[in-house]
């Protein structure tokens, strides 16, 4: 699960005419209270039981989507929060979807890339690459990009859990600006496979 979610660092989101790179995570899992699965299946997350590469989207506060990818072995609950992208392809749709301008705030937060993205419930479940959600995997031999590991954000229960993971400078993560963990490196970097 930590590995798919720093291994998704620099990869492309495809929704119809419009992408953006990864630029953050988060990891959940089923033993963890802030994650969906934590007190066991139900009706409503079982996607998240796996298999993996699919979609787990769900409504947040009643508004906005939440784009996750269930990153585990069947059976067990895991997935992975899409936080924000950097903005490369159907920019100027972006803009009249989130009534915004600046590039950097189209796809700074979770809700904002859905919205930018038109990614809705009508997602959850679906198979990666299998329809019209595509991650195509990164450039540069595949190569990690480096980033920073810091608490997850926006959640009330297991806050001290450095499952957050950051591409180092990118204007497009979302607030607040991440910094590294006390006691870990400011940042680190690995090798992941392509995905495609």
């Amino acid at each position: 699960m930590h590995r798919v979610a720093r291994d998704l660092l620099g990869c492309t989101i495809v929704h119809g005419r419009t992408a953006g790179v990864i630029v953050e995570t988060e990891s959940y899992n089923g033993d963890d209270e802030a994650c969906h699965g934590f007190g066991g299946r139900t009706q409503r997350n079982s996607v998240l039981f796996g298999p993996p590469g699919h979609a787990y989207v769900y409504l947040s506060y009643g508004v906005h989507s939440l784009l996750n990818f269930v990153a585990e072995r069947e059976g067990r609950a895991a997935a992975v929060l899409i936080r924000a992208l950097e903005p490369v392809r159907g920019l100027s749709l972006m803009r009249r979807r989130r009534g915004v301008e600046p590039l950097e705030g189209l796809c700074s937060g979770p809700g904002k890339l859905t919205q930018a993205l038109d990614i809705g419930l009508d997602l959850n479940e679906a198979l990666l690459n299998g329809g019209p959600l595509r991650v195509v995997s990164r450039a540069r031999n595949g190569v990690t990009p480096r980033f920073v590991t810091t608490q997850r954000i926006g959640i009330s229960k297991a806050t001290d859990l450095p499952w957050r993971y950051c591409v180092t400078g990118s204007r497009f993560v979302s607030r607040p600006t991440p910094r590294a963990e006390k006691g870990s490196p400011r940042a680190r970097a690995g090798a992941g496979p392509r995905r495609g």
